[in-house]
């Protein structure tokens, strides 16, 4: 009998973030030290630590508006040691951003935040550009709001729409500053389940800040802590 083996390579993961031996600066003041930190394609991460601690440092130094001054690092193929200010709006169109204050545009719809944004980005095409708002709008479950000015949503409700924004472009990467501090605990599991769905389905890394042990222990994911100006694995 003539056995026939058939070798499937595997497609390589790649890497969203890669930081190595780098030095986060607030100003001229040394936040965090010696930190190595890597997150591929499609993984989900908390950033744990106390308030003040340089979870927000670390994220801003990761879309580029605070500079990496030490160190080597490269987010979403852009080298951070090397990125001008005419580069920095094109790194930012691989990441999704999603605040705890939501941030969004008071004075105009919810798909006109997501024209807005579109529009910022360089999309022209007005079509096409009512069609992806209307398209992220449904894949967070908010489209019935499209027409209805933010003040008149739930926080749950703005911060779906503040996670359609963070999506519009596909990103490789969201970077989400504490997204369910400022909600109820069942809209908080909402948008866990949310954010989970999206690194699963869309291949997206995910990079969430959180103070939330009860979120982090029933929603489980790779965990990295801040402590003592460095970050280190936690289990």
């Amino acid at each position: 009998m003539i056995r026939i083996y058939i070798f499937v390579k595997k497609k390589a993961v790649a890497n969203v973030i890669t930081l190595s031996n780098s030095k986060i600066y607030q100003q001229d003041q040394l936040v965090l030290d010696n930190v190595w930190l890597s997150l591929e394609e499609g993984e989900f991460a908390y950033l744990i630590g106390k308030t003040g601690s340089g979870k927000s440092s670390l994220l801003k130094t990761l879309y580029a508006e605070i500079p990496l001054k030490e160190g080597e690092g490269v987010v979403a193929g852009f080298n951070l040691r090397r990125i001008t200010t005419n580069d920095a709006p094109f790194l930012r169109r691989k990441i999704g951003i999603v605040f705890q204050d939501f941030q969004l545009l008071m004075d105009r719809t919810v798909i006109q935040n997501m024209y807005f944004v579109l529009g910022a980005t360089g999309w022209k095409d007005k079509e096409k550009i009512h069609s992806r708002a209307l398209s992220v709008l449904q894949l967070v479950g908010v489209e019935q709001k499209a027409n209805v000015f933010p003040h008149a949503l739930s926080g749950g409700e703005q911060q779906r729409v503040s996670i359609a924004r963070a999506i519009l472009n596909k990103p490789q990467l969201i970077l989400a500053d504490e997204p369910t501090g400022n909600l109820d605990p069942e809209t908080s599991e909402e948008i866990m389940q949310l954010l989970l769905a999206l690194a699963k389905e869309e291949n997206t890394a995910i990079l969430m800040s959180s103070h939330d042990i009860t979120t982090i222990e029933k929603f489980q994911g790779r965990v990295i802590k801040i402590e003592d100006g460095e970050l280190k694995e936690s289990e």
